[in-house]
C-alpha cells in the first residue's frame, strides 16, 4: 500500500500570523520570516506539498501570489507547490515564478464549471502544472456520488482535449462535515470506488478537515484521521492535511497498521468486540460508527 501523500494546508490567508502578512499591501512591509519558518516546519513534519491559500486575493492578488511563492521557494528549495486562490490572475502570475520541484506543481483547484475550467484547464496545460478537479458544479455541491462522476466526466474530458492526462488530475470530490451532511460523506466514498473506471489514471485528494468542520477543537484529529484512513481503502491517494497533527502524519505513512487494519476491517465487516479493544484502538472504532451513521452524531460519541 502506497503511503498517503500529505499536501500541508496551514500556509493559509485565515491563519492569524500568516495571514497579516498576506493582507500587506505594501511588499516593503511584508515579512517573509514567519511565513518561512512555517514552510521549514511543514517541511520537517513530514507534509509533501505546501498549500499557499491566499483566498479571493482580490485586491493585489496578481502581486501578492509571485511575492509569497518565491519566500516558500527560497525556504524549501525543490518542494512542489499547490497555489489555490480563486483570482485566476493570480494563479497565474504565481506559475510564472513557480520553479522546477520534484513534482509537479498543482492549481488548486478547478471547478466543475464552464466559466471556471475553460479560463483555467489551459493555465494549467500552458505552464505543465497538475491541477485539483474539484467536483463543485454549476448548482453547488453534487447531490450524490452519480452527479459527482457526470461532472468528473465533463471537466476531464475538457481537460484530456487540452492536452491534459488523467495522470496529472487530481479529483477532489468533496468532504462536507459530519455533523451536518453524513450522507454525503457515504456519497464521497462511492464515488472514491468509481474514480478509477471513470478517470483512469487519475489521483484524488480532498480538503480532509471538513469532515470535522462544526464539531468540538479535541474531536477534530480523530475524526479527520479515520475519515482519511476509510477514504484511502477506496484509493484516495492525498489529503490536504493539518501539519500539526502527527497521529495522523504518522498513520499516512505507513507507521500505525494497526489502526488502518481495525479500520479497513471494519470496513470489510468485520465487527471488533470495542470493550476488548485498547482505548485508542476503541475510540477509532466508536468514530467510524459515527461516520457510518451507525452510531447517532452527538459531541460526546467517544465517552459512551
Amino acid at each position: 500500500m502506497e503511503n498517503m501523500i500529505l499536501f500541508g494546508e496551514s500556509l493559509n490567508v485565515i491563519s492569524r500570523v500568516i495571514g497579516k502578512e498576506f493582507k500587506e499591501p505594501d511588499p516593503a512591509k511584508r515579512n517573509p520570516e514567519p511565513i518561512q519558518a512555517e514552510v521549514v516546519r511543514q517541511k520537517e513534519l513530514g507534509m509533501d506539498y505546501i498549500d499557499i491559500n491566499l483566498g479571493p486575493a482580490k485586491k493585489f492578488g496578481t502581486e501578492l501570489m509571485p511575492w509569497v511563492v518565491n519566500v516558500v521557494q527560497e525556504a524549501a528549495p525543490g518542494m512542489p507547490l499547490l497555489l489555490d486562490s480563486s483570482n485566476i490572475d493570480a494563479i497565474e502570475a504565481g506559475l510564472k515564478v513557480c520553479k522546477p520541484a520534484d513534482a509537479p506543481h498543482i492549481v488548486n483547484s478547478i471547478m466543475a464549471r464552464p466559466e471556471r475550467y475553460e479560463k483555467m484547464v489551459p493555465l494549467a496545460a500552458q505552464y505543465d502544472a497538475d491541477f485539483v478537479a474539484l467536483m463543485w458544479g454549476p448548482e453547488g455541491l453534487p447531490r450524490d456520488e452519480n452527479e459527482r462522476a457526470a461532472l468528473a466526466v465533463e471537466l476531464l474530458y475538457f481537460a484530456n482535449e487540452a492536452g491534459i492526462p488523467n495522470e496529472k488530475i487530481w479529483v477532489d470530490g468533496i468532504v462536507t462535515p459530519v455533523n451536518i451532511q453524513q450522507q454525503q460523506l457515504m456519497s464521497l466514498l462511492n464515488f472514491q470506488m468509481m474514480i478509477d473506471e471513470i478517470a483512469p489514471g487519475a489521483k484524488s485528494t480532498c480538503g480532509l478537515s471538513n469532515v470535522s468542520n462544526g464539531p468540538p477543537e479535541h474531536l477534530r484529529p480523530i475524526l479527520n484521521q479515520t475519515y482519511m484512513v476509510m477514504l484511502w481503502k477506496y484509493g484516495m491517494k492525498s489529503v490536504i492535511a493539518d501539519p500539526l497533527d502527527k497521529q495522523l502524519t504518522a498513520i499516512a505513512k505507513g507507521q500505525r497498521q494497526d489502526v488502518v487494519d481495525l479500520i479497513w476491517g471494519m470496513m470489510d465487516g468485520n465487527v471488533p468486540d470495542i470493550a476488548g479493544l485498547d482505548k485508542e484502538l476503541a475510540d477509532y472504532a466508536k468514530t467510524y460508527k459515527v461516520i457510518m451513521g451507525e452510531t447517532l452524531y452527538s459531541d460526546s460519541w467517544l465517552e459512551i
